[in-house]
């Protein structure tokens, strides 16, 4: 892990709400950045092991971990996982005071995202989507890169307090704007890794030393963040590297249903999410996205 400097600013009362292999980091930077952090996780053991290791709280529900909370952070599996920990009498909404926001990091559809800012209106508060890129070494190390939806104010308020985990926090637009730019990065890491995986699968198969091919090529317009962090590992065959099969069929999903409402062709991301299917059906399910190499190398 590398080291994270934390920023000056001023010391706010949060909540974080989902402590799974994102979260569980995300929220130690806040409070390593000196905020007043309560947080709330589904297995209550998961909250309270936080609390013991970095000195901050936990609440046995959404509601109390947000209760007088200036700033909502969460991070969760879906769609429906998302409005669990927002609505309803025990959600974060009933517990939020007026004003404050809600910043959520899950990776879900626009559509939630727009059906919870509406929501967040009638409560009087303000909501942010704001899913991540950077994988769980990112929110380790602080460094990850946020994209965001949602009113300019609320996106001001949540800006400097989540720089405590981020390299860059960006605001794209309006509401759902954030989960449609997810979206985009998610067909574009797909397409890569595919185009990855081929080519090593092709120079393995002509002989090559992949290794130094890759050393070679990483130098020129080949290079990409999946060669330089997986092409190596790919050629080794290991693939126990955070970001899941399951989870990136869930992100391709989300792109293919949006692609439906708004007419957009995605015919190569179609493509490879039934190849992720194929690594599934391998029992690759919790592997890392870069086992894609694995249905051409049957490895």
């Amino acid at each position: 892990m590398t080291t994270k400097t934390y920023e000056p600013t001023t010391a706010r009362k949060v909540a974080f709400l989902g402590l799974g292999v994102m979260g569980y980091p995300m929220a130690g930077h806040l409070k390593r950045a000196g905020h007043d952090v309560t947080v709330y996780n589904r297995t209550a053991a998961k909250a309270d092991q936080w609390a013991a290791e970095y000195g901050g709280a936990s609440a046995p529900t959404p509601r109390q971990a947000a209760k007088d909370a200036e700033l909502v952070f969460c991070c969760v599996g879906n769609d429906n996982d998302l409005r669990s920990v927002v609505l309803g009498e025990h959600g974060a909404f009933a517990g939020m005071k007026k004003n404050a926001v809600f910043v959520d990091h899950t990776t879900a559809s626009a559509m939630v995202a727009r059906e919870l800012h509406e929501a967040g209106k009638h409560h009087g508060l303000q909501f942010v989507d704001a899913p991540v890129s950077g994988g769980q070494a990112g929110a380790e190390n602080g460094v990850l890169t946020v994209m965001c939806g949602g009113d300019l104010a609320a996106f001001e308020r949540a800006q400097p307090v989540g720089m405590a985990f981020a390299r860059a926090f960006t605001r794209i637009g309006e509401s759902g704007a954030g989960q449609l730019a997810k979206m985009v990065n998610q067909i574009c890491v797909a397409g890569v890794v595919q185009g990855l995986a081929e080519g090593i699968a092709f120079g393995a198969r002509a002989g090559l030393d992949m290794k130094l091919v890759l050393e070679v090529i990483s130098k020129g317009a080949a290079q990409s963040w999946q060669m330089d962090n997986r092409g190596k590992t790919m050629v080794e065959g290991k693939f126990d590297f955070g970001f899941a099969v399951d989870w990136m069929r869930k992100d391709l999903g989300l792109c293919l249903d949006e692609a439906r409402r708004n007419a957009a062709p995605l015919p190569v991301s179609a493509l490879i999410d039934q190849f992720y299917g194929d690594v599934q059906a391998m029992g690759g399910n919790r592997q890392d996205t870069s086992s894609l190499i694995r249905r051409l190398t049957r490895g």
